[in-house]
């Protein structure tokens, strides 16, 4: 709960703050246990008749690394043009204003 006399740019920044780095945890969390099961978790003979491909990436890279990676862009994109707001900083102040 923010503090009555707290600044709304604090308050902001701070939802913006925890929404990122709940974006980035979730990323990778699923990155490195889809990357861990199905990558280094996956016993393969010397000819790697098991790899399949998907769109020339092997299965595990496209779906564990390429694909997360796409959607935090485009969810970073959307938050960054329609959740981010900007704020009134206050008045210009002169040079020669006296500093409080």
């Amino acid at each position: 709960m923010p503090h009555p006399n707290e600044d709304p740019i604090v308050t902001s920044s701070r939802r913006e703050a925890v929404l990122t780095v709940v974006l980035w945890a979730t990323a990778l969390t699923y990155s490195v246990g889809y990357c861990y099961l199905y990558g280094y978790n996956r016993e393969l003979d010397s000819s790697l008749d098991g790899m399949e491909f998907f769109f020339g990436w092997p299965d595990w890279v496209f779906w564990g690394i390429v694909v997360p990676w796409g959607t935090c862009t485009v969810v970073s994109t959307i938050f960054a043009f329609f959740v981010m707001t900007d704020a009134p900083l206050g008045e210009d102040r002169d040079d020669d204003e006296e500093l409080i």
